[in-house]
């Protein structure tokens, strides 16, 4: 088990009020080390937008390989 950290974009309306979505990259989840990190990757990309995205620490469980 890892603690990290991702960077976490948020809508809410009233249908399906709110819906977390983790920032992908070349089709992979953008994941930190530290805090300090991933908030400036936010300020970096996506400073410049009405609404921000924010860092949250995420748990990565790793339960074995498995080959398809």
């Amino acid at each position: 088990m890892i603690n990290i950290w991702a960077a976490e974009w948020h809508s809410r309306n009233y249908l399906d009020e709110y819906t977390p979505l983790f920032l992908y990259e070349k089709c992979l989840p953008v994941l930190f080390k530290t805090r300090r990190e991933c908030r400036a990757y936010i300020k970096d990309k996506y400073g410049h937008r009405w609404r921000m995205a924010k860092a949250v620490k995420v748990r990565f469980v790793y339960d074995g390989y498995r080959r398809y």
